[in-house]
Formats: C-alpha cells, structure tokens, sequence
C-alpha cells in the first residue's frame, strides 16, 4: 500500500470514527438523567443504539485493519476493501435518519472516492482472482500459535470433520474418541494455570491460543468441536477468580485433563440474558443447599460431571444479581437426549435436551431441581462466595464473547472454502460459476469479512491478556457473529439448489451460523445494554463538566 492509499484509507477510518463519536454524544445526551446513563431512556432510543453499536464494532475492527494494511500487498487489499465495506454500510445506516443521529451523512463525503474505489467490482473481483491459492489471506501468526494452528486443524480434519455430518445428521452425541482425543493433545488444559496440571502461563499465549485452537476446532464443526473447550473454560475462569485453594485442587486438573467434562447453567425459561432475575434457589439445610428451580439452555448438561451452576441464595430479590451465587454440582455423565438422578434424602435432577435447528451434539438441556442437595463445599469461595455468584460468572464468561468470535471466523471459513471449491468445479451456461462477477465478488468480501473478524479477534485477545478489552470483545462478537450469517448464506446460494441439500456440508454451516448472534450474549442485548451503553457512558465521562 503506498503512502497515499494509506492516508486515504485511514482518512475514512477517521471520518468514520467521527461519526460513530458524534452520535455516541448525542446518544448520550439523549439518555443522560442526573449525570448518569438513564437505561429507560437509552431504551427510547434502541433503534440508534443497536445501529450505532454495530457501527462503532465495524470502525474499531476497521482501525485493527489499518494496521494490517501494512504487512504487504495482498493485505492492503484486502484490508482497504474492508474499511470500503464498512463505511459503506455506516452511510447506509445514516442516510435518512440524520436527526436521530445528531450528525448528517455529508461527513462522509470527503471518503467516497476511497469508497468508490474499493467497492468496485472491478477491484474485488480481481481481488477474489489474487486470493485463489492464499486461502482469505495471511494470518500473520508467530511460530509458536502457527503449531498450535496446525495441531488444531488436524485434530479438526482427521477427528471432527469425519463424524460432524453424521452427529448432525442424527442428532447424535458427540464420540467419545472426539473428548478423548481433545484431551491427549491438550485442548482442555489451555486456560488452566500450569500449577493445576493446565498450559496457562498467564500472559497473551493463553488467549491467543484459546482463539486460534477455537477457530480450527470450528472449522472442522461449530457443533461436535467449536465449543467443547469453552465450558471447561468458562468453569475454570470461575474457579480462579473466586475458588478456594482446595477447590482449585479439587477440580483444576481433572479439568485440565478431560477426566471431567463441564456444563454451564446460567439461563431460566424467564430469564436469559437478564441474569439478576435469575429465580432458581439454594436454600441451607444441614451440611449444604438444597437447589430448587429449573435452568434451561444449559449447553452439554448431559455429558458433563460437573455443571456451573448460578442460583439464588439471598431470598431477598431486590438484592438483584448481589443475592446470587454460585455452585459446582457433581453428576454421573448421561449419553442421550434425557437423564433423571435421585439422591437418597429425596432430591432430584431430571433433564431433557431441546431439539435446535442447527448447533447439534453438545445438545442444550432444560433441567429440573427438586431438592437436589449440594455440599457446603460446593459453593465456589465458601461461605466468602455467598454474594458475588454473578462477578464469578463474569468472570467465567470474560473470553467467552472472544471465543465465540473465533467461532464465527472458522464456520465462515470453511463456508468460504467450501463456495471457492464449488464455485470452481461447477459449470454454469458453459463456465465455471468461478468465472462470473458476481461469483467473484461474493467471495472476495466473504474473505475480507474473514480475515477482518480474525485479525479484530487477534488484537482482542491481546487486549485482554492486558487487562483491557472487555468492550471490544462485546464488540467483535457482535460483528463478526453477524457476519458469519451473511457469509454462509452466501456460500449456500453459490451451491445453488445442491446448497440446500444435506448432503453438502454448507447447509450445515448455514443453520449453525444462526446461533452465533443468541448464545453467550443476545445480538439485541449486547448492543443495547453492553456496547451502547458504555459507549454513551463513555461520552458522558468524557463532556466537560
């Protein structure tokens, strides 16, 4: 990229960035009572809170880009064709509704020849011609994460993509060579401190390696292998926030190994992303709690020895989320779709998975309490846990968004693979489908749309091995998730009519790519209540008293 190309591209990231930071003001202005961010009257303004949180996600991902530029040729290209996509879609999002705003579409202006140019046809169908042989574009990983990369990915080609259509096909568990086999190459020790039998050192190698082993895992199924090691993480996040030492012991290294597998149990029929309404109770009997209620959602309940369980132990509800805490239940693994358990005092525990459209094998279950009785020394922190359930859940959940990015990336990118393939070897009126424009052009932005979530997934995880990028992980789930949608959609309309027939994995990729946008974060309630919150709160902090 030249000089010039450069301070055009990064001349559109400003004005951008310009906009996103006037209509964060006015925004702010708009929900501001007594000084502080009024969420009813945030809420009077949901239409341009979701946009402008969006919006703020494509510039912060658009400025990772930047720098990307710079690492050569193709990565220019790629990259200005992204931040062209991008305030693109920013105008289109201000056109018409400049007053809701509080700023007018003409601040873009200056950027519409940059805009013009990248978004050309021309130019991304020749870009879609560059990329043949270079995948969606170098990664630019050390040594070290590109072996982590390779070890990975052939887990994910020999071990998962064997068994994922059949596992989604029947609705099948996940095989046990898949767990096992996991555990001997050591995916469910990357978050667990050294000093418990895990790989973590606790510098940026955690996250990053988390990201990268995620993404290939989900390359190879977002179902059979995207999240099997983000459960034992979420638990183990928990645990060395608030564990005691002895539970640290107690659980850490079977973690670590595989030995024991996780499930997670936050969400209620009523409740799902508004937590401090959680109602399913842990009421003192003689020697611990006695759990009543039922949680739902509860992603691989089934399978799992032990689940993360978030419960109500301040019977006062308008404690909110400061009456929650949090439990570690032990069980019996259970293969199927249902299990039932019964302690000998009388408690029981009876689960039933819920039949999804896509996301199969985890199985999500709803499950039942009644009277399950759980030892004091199950409450994660003991009696100093009492309380802080939800910050212990936070914490858990701190890289799960990251994560899910990263998810995103490797269903998009084995959706990408599979369109070029196809859109290769199919003749359509006497040409390969390859050969069309709008082929071309539908593959060139599936792969800028990649390797943008990949990069803006890179930067967030060295942000947060820093201590910082809470926001930006929000950010990069709530973009790069909704990219994935488009992406796989598109790679099943280059199939054609075959793109709807099972037999071709891209119909798969298409129905799992829709849950991205609802677990680990509603699309709706991350932009309303997490990014345009603090984003106006930001704005708030930052006016002039």
């Amino acid at each position: 990229m030249t000089d010039d190309d450069l301070t055009a591209a990064a001349q559109t990231v400003d004005a951008a960035g310009a906009v996103v930071e006037r209509a964060t003001a006015h925004l702010a202005a708009l929900a501001e009572v007594d000084g502080r961010i009024s969420v009813s009257r945030l809420d009077e303004h949901q239409v341009l809170a979701y946009d402008l949180a969006h919006a703020a996600s494509a510039v912060a991902a658009a400025r990772v880009m930047l720098d990307y530029a710079t690492l050569g040729d193709l990565e220019a290209d790629i990259a200005r064709a992204f931040i062209a996509d991008a305030a693109a879609d920013l105008g289109a999002k201000l056109i018409g509704r400049e007053g809701e705003w509080g700023t007018d579409s003409t601040e873009l202006a200056a950027s519409v020849p940059f805009i013009s140019a990248y978004r050309d046809p021309v130019f991304l169908a020749g870009l879609a011609d560059r990329l043949v042989g270079f995948g969606t574009g170098p990664a630019h990983l050390s040594d070290d994460f590109e072996l982590v990369q390779e070890t990975f990915h052939r887990f994910a080609e020999d071990k998962i993509r064997p068994v994922a259509e059949h596992v989604h096909r029947d609705n099948t568990d996940i095989p046990e060579s898949v767990i096992g086999g996991l555990a001997e190459i050591g995916g469910f020790g990357l978050s667990v401190p050294e000093e418990f039998g895990g790989f973590a050192a606790g510098g940026e190698s955690d996250y990053m390696g988390m990201v990268v082993a995620t993404e290939e895992l989900s390359w190879g199924s977002l179902g059979v292998g995207g999240s099997l090691i983000t459960r034992p993480e979420i638990l183990t996040r928990a645990l060395v926030k608030g564990g005691t030492e002895e539970q640290k012991q107690r659980w850490l290294p079977d973690l670590a190994s595989g030995v024991k597998m996780a499930g997670v149990m936050v969400t209620e029929p009523d409740y799902g992303s508004d937590v401090a309404g959680v109602k399913v109770t842990a009421n003192p009997v003689e020697g611990g709690y006695a759990i009543n209620g039922v949680k739902t959602w509860c992603t691989f309940a089934g399978r799992a020895n032990l689940l993360m369980l978030l419960v109500r132990t301040d019977p006062d509800r308008s404690a909110g989320h400061r009456g929650l805490s949090m439990f570690v239940v032990e069980k019996e693994s259970a293969p199927g779709h249902s299990f039932a358990f019964a302690q000998d005092g009388g408690g029981t525990m009876e689960g039933r998975a819920i039949d999804t459209l896509g996301y199969r094998g985890m199985h999500s279950y709803e499950v039942a309490f009644s009277d399950w009785f759980v030892p004091a020394d199950n409450l994660v922190g003991l009696e100093a846990g009492l309380g802080r359930g939800f910050y212990l859940q936070m914490a858990g959940f701190e890289n799960g968004r990251l994560q899910t990015a990263a998810r995103a990336v490797g269903l998009m990118q084995a959706a990408y693979e599979a369109a070029l393939t196809y859109a290769q070897e199919r003749t359509v009126f006497g040409r390969p489908e390859f050969d069309y424009q709008l082929t071309k052009v539908k593959l060139a932005r599936m792969a800028v749309l990649i390797q943008a979530g990949r990069q803006f997934a890179y930067a967030v995880a060295r942000m947060m091995a820093n201590g910082e990028g809470v926001l930006e992980a929000s950010m990069v789930k709530a973009y790069v998730c909704r990219s994935a949608e488009w992406v796989t959609r598109e790679a099943m309309q280059i199939h054609g009519g075959m793109g709807y027939a099972e037999e071709f994995a891209v119909s798969r990729y298409f129905v799992d790519a829709r849950v991205l946008s609802i677990f680990e974060g509603a699309d709706e309630t991350l932009c309303l209540r997490v990014i345009a919150r603090r984003l106006a709160e930001q704005a708030l902090e930052a006016t002039p008293a």
